[in-house]
């Protein structure tokens, strides 16, 4: 099973910008990788997605135009470049292997391999 840790969450103003990324411990060359996030009280839910095979791209309505995704599959890494951060974008993000991007934001549970999160704060 794949390992995953994400790195590069912090404070940032409202407007600021962040990168996550998201390690692996082997090739995911063929993995689709998703973000996600879990805001206190609220559903986890998923902010983008990355295919393995196309790399084609997916994102959640209330990202789109702010946050990009990509991957370096040299680095074994998937990064999420955040942009324009809101008060509301205050969560901890994972990254996950194992699923399908075109299921991520309807059952994230298919994936089955999880980073421990890293924490993204926003002050209005």
């Amino acid at each position: 099973e794949v390992q995953l840790v994400e790195s590069g969450g912090g404070l940032v103003q409202a407007g600021g910008s962040l990168r996550l990324s998201c390690a692996a411990s082997e090739f995911i060359d063929d993995y689709d990788i998703g973000w996600f996030r879990h805001a206190p009280g609220k559903e986890r839910e998923g902010v983008s997605c990355i295919g393995g095979s196309d790399g084609s791209t997916y994102y959640a309505d209330f990202v789109k135009g702010r946050f990009t995704i990509s991957r370096d599959n040299a680095k074994r890494t998937v990064y999420l470049q955040m942009n324009s951060l809101k008060p509301d974008d205050w969560a901890v993000y994972y990254c996950a292997a194992g699923g399908r991007c075109d299921l991520y934001e309807t059952n994230w549970s298919v994936f089955g391999s999880w980073g421990q999160g890293t924490e993204v704060t926003v002050s209005s």
